[in-house]
């Protein structure tokens, strides 16, 4: 099965789920943005790479350690922006969720991490400078091992630790909508 089909699938099986207290809201958000991926998929044979003009699937995954409450999050090197880790899908990725899992291990330096059982956490589609222009960012969880220590990228200016309340305080909302969606599933 190639990236793509499985792409399809996995976007075929998401289902929002969430705490939030306009989970309506939230659901047709979420659903219109997995029929916007889906439709673009369908447009673009090449909709999973970055040489997409019209935009490419990414794949990302929010490392975190439920036992201290707390997320790693990147200082992306880029954008200047602390955010989750993540970023273009490879050749070499056999599926979504081995791409978020690889940028997750490449970019925080942890072995041994694992993504949250149920699939993708949410689903953010946001704007980026040329020559990307859109991410359709499909979200995963990965749950860091006990004692795990990190190591920075050249992807990163910094890695840190932040507890779950100090989330809103340095990173923007898509970060915090996928950190409260990610709890509500642990």
């Amino acid at each position: 099965m190639s990236l793509h089909e499985d792409a399809v699938l996995v976007l075929k099986g998401y289902a929002p789920e969430g705490p939030s207290e306009d989970l309506e809201s939230t659901h047709g958000e979420q659903a219109e943005l997995r029929q916007a991926y889906l439709d673009h998929l369908a447009r673009h044979d090449d909709g999973m790479w970055k040489a997409c003009g019209a935009g490419h699937v990414t794949a990302s995954a929010l490392v975190i350690d439920p036992e201290r409450g707390q997320v790693l999050l990147t200082l992306h090197r880029k954008l200047r922006m602390w955010l989750q880790m993540g970023g273009h899908c490879e050749e070499q990725d056999a599926s979504l969720a081995a791409a978020a899992l690889r940028e997750a291990t490449e970019e925080s330096g942890i072995a041994g991490l694992t993504l949250l059982s149920g699939g993708p956490v949410r689903l953010d589609r946001h704007p980026i400078p040329s020559p990307c222009n859109w991410h359709l960012d499909v979200q995963y969880a990965a749950l860091a091992p006990a004692g795990a220590a990190e190591r920075i990228s050249e992807e990163s200016l910094e890695l840190r630790w932040f507890g779950y309340e100090e989330v809103p305080d340095v990173a923007d909302a898509s970060v915090v909508r996928l950190l409260e969606a990610t709890r509500a599933r642990l």
